[in-house]
């Protein structure tokens, strides 16, 4: 983005991976960027890979731009391209005139292929990878802070729990907070979240881990209880998969030499301040207890998916489970 802002471009923009987020900034910047809104009338073209070929691309790249000082092409859905290999012979010489993006979604070209050494050599190829959830936290608070706002590491969780990892719903959701704040203040709170897009402050998967750190068995049913009032927004298997993945990293923190926080943190890729939490379990929890928390999730989750309790509603599963846990 920083190169197109500067002029200094290049034929081919070959955009792709999982995340679509990027691949649309960047294609919406480059759009905004090299061509006026009178420009585009005459000198940007954008076809889809459903109702094209790629020759059909090249054609129109192959032409001369009739204002402006670029002709711009765009392909959308080039993963739906069956040709795509016929695209590394125009890749060999590009038309200097035009800049052609392409944007592949929901995976990458093969690298394999030859047409990916020709884009490799003769383009800018941009891969936008998925973020592991234990990122999305930090990127978060990242694009929370790049907008002049602030937000807590806890917050971040809980907006990221619930949100998953699409980061066009999380930026959308972002921006509509943004808006909805009071005037003069400048962080994002649960409380924020809680009014505005409905995440409970006090009862989410989070606070349920929190109550079985510290064994509170009253504060772990209210939220089962309240989970079993709303399980649409609370399934079963969304809950057993932050447990698992919890109760799996505490297993790895009993058996660390080195207990300090910003050690173990590294060691288990998690965030130092979640490390009070893993010292905490540690006590109420000794590893065998441990392993047999992780066998249980495992059978519940099986439970949850129909295996050997067709009828036993999730809210009763979840209950069961709890009393597992913390007896």
């Amino acid at each position: 983005m920083t190169d197109v802002k500067q002029g200094n471009l290049k034929p081919v923009y070959f955009l792709m991976g999982e995340e679509s987020y990027y691949i649309n900034l960047i294609t919406d910047f480059m759009l905004e960027h090299l061509l006026t809104e009178s420009e585009k009338e005459f000198d940007l073209n954008v076809v889809y890979g459903k109702e094209v070929s790629i020759r059909d691309v090249i054609g129109l790249a192959r032409q001369y731009p009739m204002i402006a000082k670029h002709r711009v092409v765009l392909l959308k859905e080039a993963q739906e391209v069956k040709d795509m290999e016929d695209f590394g012979l125009y890749l060999q010489k590009p038309m200097p005139s035009t800049i052609l993006i392409v944007n592949f979604k929901n995976g990458s070209i093969d690298r394999r292929k030859k047409v990916a050494g020709e884009l490799e050599k003769n383009a800018v190829l941009f891969e936008s990878k998925k973020l592991y959830d234990n990122e999305l936290p930090g990127w978060i608070m990242s694009y929370v802070k790049t907008n002049g706002l602030g937000i807590d590491d806890r917050t971040a969780e809980l907006l990221a729990e619930y949100l998953g990892s699409d980061l066009g719903r999380i930026v959308g959701e972002l921006d509509k907070l943004s808006i909805t704040m009071p005037k003069g203040e400048t962080q994002i709170t649960a409380e924020l979240i809680e009014r505005n897009i409905g995440i409970s402050k006090e009862y989410n998967d989070f606070e349920l881990q929190s109550a079985l750190v510290r064994k509170d068995v009253l504060k772990a049913n209210k939220i089962a209880a309240f989970y079993s009032k709303n399980p649409k927004n609370y399934p079963l298997i969304k809950t057993i998969a932050l447990l698992s993945m919890f109760f799996s990293n505490l297993m790895f923190y009993h058996y660390l030499v080195d207990k300090s926080a910003s050690a173990a943190a590294s060691e288990m890729g998690v965030p130092p301040f979640r490390m009070k939490e893993y010292a905490e379990a540690a006590k109420n929890y000794h590893a065998l207890k441990t392993m047999n928390i992780i066998s249980l999730l495992r059978t519940y989750d099986a439970k949850s998916k129909g295996f050997e309790s067709r009828s036993v509603p999730d809210s009763e599963l979840l209950k069961e489970l709890l009393f597992k846990i913390l007896h």
